[in-house]
């Protein structure tokens, strides 16, 4: 009786914490930042407002949702100095930052929002500007949050900045926005379910204790 309860207990455990999928896991939409090395994208281990490049460096910006940097989305098309800042002459006590800003998809816009096209621009900033500096000079407005935290580059996205969303196993946003409060925070099984298996194991327990008192009656 004993083993019968206990497997009993077991499956309906395993049941309730496979009904957690991770395959619904959390991801955030934000800008992330990026440095280009010969023709290779690197994310950024500065933020802009620390940067400082050199005079000829690319960087890139990419508005997207995504769990961590190792799952960012990078800026795409091509990315060169030569090109970007052609039409920018050199001045002593400047440097030129050519900038690629990459809004994103649609898949990624915030609800409502529709994101404006990829673009490139050159900054002539003094030589000890940061990124954040070389941004500001070619694509206001800049909106940050409270943290420094970079939320919107041109204007976009109007509103939002690092939200959590919902997102599918390939990384893109789930339908419809996530629950305000939502207690899915994509690193396990929510507390509801947790409550619920817990449930479930009280009451096998409980179950165990009368099937051994029935044995010694």
């Amino acid at each position: 009786m004993i083993r019968r309860v206990a497997a009993v207990l077991g499956a309906a455990l395993l049941t309730a914490l496979l009904a957690w999928s991770p395959a619904q896991a959390a991801g955030y939409r934000y800008w992330s930042f990026w440095e280009r090395t010969g023709d290779r994208w690197t994310y950024a281990t500065q933020g802009p407002s620390t940067a400082r490049p050199d005079d000829g460096s690319v960087q890139g910006f990419r508005f997207s949702v995504s769990a961590d940097s190792a799952d960012a989305a990078r800026p795409r098309g091509t990315a060169v100095f030569t090109a970007i800042c052609a039409g920018v002459p050199e001045r002593d006590g400047a440097k030129r930052v050519a900038l690629v800003l990459d809004f994103g998809t649609a898949a990624d816009a915030p609800s409502g929002e529709s994101p404006p096209a990829r673009r490139t621009a050159c900054a002539r900033v003094p030589s000890d500007a940061t990124t954040a500096e070389a941004l500001a000079a070619v694509a206001k407005p800049l909106r940050y949050g409270s943290d420094a935290l970079l939320c919107a580059i041109a204007g976009y996205p109007e509103r939002g900045c690092g939200e959590q969303v919902s997102t599918t196993t390939g990384g893109r946003p789930a339908p419809g926005p996530a629950a305000p409060g939502a207690d899915d925070d994509g690193a396990g099984p929510s507390v509801g379910l947790l409550a619920g298996g817990g449930a479930v194991v009280l009451l096998g327990a409980a179950a165990v204790v009368r099937a051994r008192r029935r044995g010694r009656e």
